[in-house]
């Protein structure tokens, strides 16, 4: 049973009831105050069900401390770096070996150049520190850096302000950030900005981040040289001596430990004697760059937690925001919420987890806050709604309309279609919808967007044609919309399943010498270290061959078209053959071949017909990407599609071979991951339709 810190139990053990009662539907110190309204409490049971002591806010010269009874929290002043956390008879989960700037803290990656993902790492420390609400219920704290003409080239030219909260009842603290760049300012491009806890290695030694990828961690000490052996990049680091003998032999690397910004809403350590936990809760995903698919750290060896908002990570430089002279930019990124709890001695510390996701619904269920003070976030009432159904038309699948079962449907900023993946300078709003392809975004800030989607199952992107001008308290309706996907005629052959991802393709073992324990039958096998690897193991002198009705995209398939490593250790590019037949061949048009890419990174794509040595050949990509996705164990990155006209005199009766080649070959991690490929014959009105 996991403990509701700080409140007598007849309210621990009814306030799913008040939240239900009440139409509330959000956590205990949200809850509270509509049940009361609701029940009209005397003054007498308001007293008994709240939690006795309000919010206290110390100030000293070189710290200010929120306490409320609960939880207490420490802050450098006027720098704003969270220094300690005491809970549960813990006098600071943080690291106090570290020093005080190394425990809690904002940071940022930024430059002055117009290219690159490098910078400078900054960690952000206020110059000013104001008190903007402190009550029995509520103290919120800004710590600011202002930015002038004098700091260019050594500050990033941004003004910031970071906030921290502390509510009445609540098992942790609030912090969010505004960041805004003037008009008059210089450029600059931004590549990274988060929030960083360090917590104490001597206690916090279980990791999780989701039901079936969490795990005893090593300890930071074994990444030393005189523990571990650095791979192939610093990250990776296989474990030649831990401290914990059974960890012997296995691979650690942050990028193991990645995730989907939609799945990426909650994750921590557990310490385990006392059973105490530390989460880090993201309630949405307005603030965060690139969409719901792109991937970000969460946490790892330290022991690390982050709320990661802007990153390059799986996507290059194409998420890094870029800011003119003479641009004026403003944008929140949080709240997050920082939540502590713990459990009774002797019970299963791991139900710390359960009770994280159950507190990460509850804030997700409350967003937006109405809590936090600055006029920069809009409260509920400020924001509008979108709600609508989308239908899918290919004549070639179905006569009829077919429900976008699950699609993902989004408001992003104005743009091309598909734009909204490498948008990361302002917000976007993002949704699933039902088996019937309705869907319902609120909570939407005001501003002119694009709604987006993408349909698992159908390659594209839909775009609606009319952006939509979203007002305080609106509610707009769009009825039934209609997306086509690209096609031209029927379906003659398919590789894989149009999602996005590379994860139904073959994805094999990893070498014994490089294991990480977790992803041994794990969904997420393609975590592992040094996969690339296998592939010239398992086609030393040849390159892969699928055979269309013969091959099976889940064993034949290699997930990635890597480079081959030679004996000279040098790499060589690769030539995949897609070998298909025809009984006849329509010549009434050219036959289209649509090749969805799940990531690239530094990779050329050329695609061949029947002759592996044409030159040129009939479609280059380019060099394209700068994903890294195969380094980092992710199994996407940035979406393509390319659409290539085969000419009908290109086909033969019988026997065809598509070749792909894959020709830059200077490092092992340059290579495509494909996401799905299809051959359509010649567009005919008189094309059977497909079963």
């Amino acid at each position: 049973m996991v403990k509701k810190e700080g409140l007598l139990s007849f309210y621990s053990n009814k306030h799913f009831v008040y939240n239900a009662e009440c139409n509330s539907n959000k956590p205990l110190h949200f809850a509270f105050a509509a049940c009361r309204e609701k029940f009209n409490w005397s003054s007498e049971i308001s007293n008994l069900i709240m939690p006795p002591i309000g919010v206290k806010l110390l100030i000293q010269d070189r710290h200010v401390m929120m306490d409320n009874g609960i939880v207490q929290v420490t802050l450098s002043n006027p720098d704003g770096i969270v220094t300690g956390i005491r809970f549960n008879g813990i006098d600071n989960l943080l690291e106090i070996r570290n020093e005080e700037i190394n425990r809690g803290y904002w940071d940022l990656v930024w430059n002055s150049a117009a290219t690159g993902t490098t910078g400078i790492f900054d960690v952000i420390k206020g110059t000013s520190f104001t008190v903007i609400m402190e009550s029995e219920e509520q103290v919120e704290l800004s710590f600011t850096r202002a930015w002038d003409p004098s700091q260019e080239g050594k500050l990033v030219p941004l003004n910031i302000d970071k906030r921290f909260i502390m509510l009445r009842g609540s098992s942790g603290f609030y912090s969010y950030a505004i960041y805004e760049h003037l008009r008059e300012w210089p450029g600059f491009q931004l590549g990274e900005t988060r929030i960083a806890f360090k917590l104490r290695k001597d206690k916090f030694h279980y990791m999780a981040m989701a039901d079936n990828r969490q795990r005893n961690m090593p300890l930071p000490d074994d990444r030393l040289p005189s523990r571990g052996q650095a791979l192939a990049f610093p990250e990776a680091v296989l474990l030649v001596n831990p401290v914990e003998p059974e960890l012997k032999g296995e691979v650690d690397d942050k990028y193991q430990y990645s995730c989907d910004n939609k799945d990426n809403k909650v994750h921590g350590w557990i310490c385990t004697e006392p059973p105490v936990g530390f989460w880090q809760i993201t309630p949405s995903n307005e603030f965060r760059s690139g969409g719901p698919f792109k991937q970000n750290l969460t946490s790892h060896v330290g022991p690390t937690t982050l709320a990661m908002f802007l990153s390059a990570h799986y996507s290059g430089e194409d998420l890094v925001p870029k800011f003119a002279a003479g641009e004026q930019w403003k944008k929140v990124f949080g709240p997050v919420f920082m939540y502590a709890n713990s459990a009774y001695e002797g019970d299963d510390p791991l139900s710390l987890w359960e009770d994280a996701k159950s507190q990460m619904m509850m804030e997700v269920q409350s967003w937006p806050y109405s809590f936090p003070a600055s006029e920069d976030f809009p409260k509920s009432h400020q924001r509008g709604s979108v709600s609508g159904r989308l239908l899918i038309r290919d004549r070639y699948i179905s006569d009829d309309y077919i429900s976008a079962q699950s699609a993902y449907v989004g408001l992003a900023p104005q743009g091309d279609v598909g734009s909204w993946q490498r948008e990361c300078k302002n917000y976007q709003f993002w949704t699933t919808a039902d088996e019937n392809g309705y869907f319902l975004i609120d909570g939407i800030r005001t501003g002119d967007y694009n709604l987006n989607a993408t349909v698992p199952g159908f390659i594209g992107d839909y775009q609606y044609d009319v952006v939509l001008t979203i007002t305080s308290g609106c509610e707009v309706e769009m009825g039934d919309l209609v997306y086509e996907p690209p096609r031209n005629g029927p379906t003659l052959w398919e590789i894989g399943i149009p999602d996005r991802s590379a994860a139904e393709f073959y994805v094999p073992d990893p070498n014994p010498k490089y294991i990480n324990k977790l992803f041994v039958n794990h969904p997420d096998r393609f975590r592992q270290y040094g996969l690339w690897e296998r592939y010239s193991e398992l086609y030393p002198d040849k390159d892969l061959v699928y055979t269309v009705g013969v091959s099976d995209y889940s064993e034949d398939w290699f997930f990635a078209q890597v480079n081959r490593k030679k004996d000279d250790n040098k790499y060589q590019g690769t030539t995949w053959q897609i070998k298909f037949n025809l009984d006849t061949v329509d010549q009434s048009g050219p036959y289209k071949l649509r090749l969805a890419i799940a990531s690239a990174t530094l990779s050329e794509l050329q695609v061949r017909v029947n002759d592996p040595k044409a030159y040129p050949p009939l479609f280059s990509s380019g060099v394209i990407g700068r994903d890294n996705s195969i380094a980092r164990h992710g199994i996407h990155g940035l979406y393509w599609l390319f659409n290539v006209d085969i000419p009908s005199s290109r086909i033969i009766e019988g026997d065809n071979i598509i070749y792909l080649t894959q020709p830059r070959s200077t490092s092992p991690f340059q290579g495509i991951m494909y996401d799905y490929i299809r051959l359509e014959g010649p567009p005919s009105p008189s094309s059977e339709r497909e079963t």
